[in-house]
């Protein structure tokens, strides 16, 4: 049963701000600067997206009950393993390029593990 009243605000907070950081650092590597388009419609889009995934991994985290590291790395990346497989069937109808795959399931991987194992602790 989800209890909204008891998910760990701050840890949402918290868990948004490294996914905005991890991201920021992650795509600034990968794509630089020269490959991203313009205008401040993506980053509200990420911000918004940053904060929301975290609140979703915290209620998972809280309804399974993965009261550890180990535990909360174990359910956020098997939500990245779910991304990853999206992304994967998406690049053999060549929706995306292969690097570009490879760049979003790596971002998703670890970011997804990142933040279970953050919720994990703190949730």
């Amino acid at each position: 049963m989800i209890d909204f009243q008891t998910v760990n605000v701050l840890a949402v907070l918290i868990g948004g701000v490294l996914y905005m950081i991890y991201g920021a650092v992650y795509y600034s590597i990968l794509v630089g600067k020269e490959n991203q388009e313009t205008g401040a419609m993506k980053y509200v889009f990420s911000v918004i997206t940053a904060f929301l995934s975290s609140f979703v991994i915290a209620t998972l985290v809280q309804m399974t009950d993965a009261n550890s590291l180990f535990e909360g790395a174990v359910l956020g990346g098997m939500i990245g393993l779910v991304i990853a497989l999206v992304y994967l069937k998406n690049a053999l109808f060549g929706l995306i390029s292969k690097k570009n795959v490879a760049i979003a399931i790596g971002d998703h991987l670890v970011i997804f593990l990142l933040l279970g194992a953050f919720h994990g602790l703190f949730t």
